[in-house]
């Protein structure tokens, strides 16, 4: 009994000398998303210049909202010059997006999870990814003209349409921005209560 009564007290004295890191995951995967952030930065315009380079006019009329047969004329390389600049722009408000990201992953990191920083970071991140998918839907409008400006009159195209994908990164952009505003009023709240003591 007092042998086993003797040991307790260091096995307890072990554990608070050498606590364990709570948010270890956290700064492990934060790691990780700052890799993956800056592989998304850096790849997405160059798969961008790549699919306007060789894709088919099949391809790119589907993603102008326009029929497959709707492009009748063979489309110049001006044509698919112009359309990657003007599908760029809703790419380049995402990796606007992208960046916040980025930074508010080095934050967490470093172990700064719950601060003002990180949260304004999280809430431009929201901005800047609702912006790109709105861009996305008037550059896919301005891509249908773009594409069947060499046709006949009469079967040129103005296609407007809003997807599935772009709700969703609607909801996404909203959901960021509301769990950003939570955690800001949380923030709030501990250094209102901080006064208080």
């Amino acid at each position: 009994m007092s042998r086993e009564s003797s040991m307790h007290p260091t096995h307890r004295n072990h554990r608070t000398l050498h606590p364990a890191d709570p948010l270890r995951h956290v700064r492990r995967t934060s790691r990780l998303m700052v890799w993956a952030c800056w592989a998304l930065i850096l790849l997405l315009p160059a798969a961008l210049v790549g699919y306007w380079a060789v894709a088919g006019g099949e391809q790119l009329a589907s993603h102008a909202n326009l029929p497959a047969s709707a492009i009748g004329a063979p489309l110049q390389p001006w044509q698919r010059l112009v359309g990657a600049g003007v599908m760029g722009l809703p790419l380049a408000l995402l990796l606007v997006g992208l960046w916040q990201a980025k930074r508010c992953f080095e934050q967490f990191a470093q172990g700064q999870v719950f601060t003002e920083q990180a949260t304004d970071l999280l809430r431009r991140f929201a901005g800047w990814v609702a912006a790109a998918a709105l861009a996305a839907i008037v550059a896919s409008a301005a891509t249908s003209v773009l594409l069947t400006l060499h046709n006949p009159p009469g079967m040129r195209h103005l296609a407007l349409g809003i997807g599935s994908n772009h709700l969703f990164t609607f909801f996404f952009a909203g959901l960021v921005w509301l769990m950003a505003a939570v955690i800001g009023q949380g923030q709030a709240l501990a250094e209102e209560n901080e006064g208080f003591v």
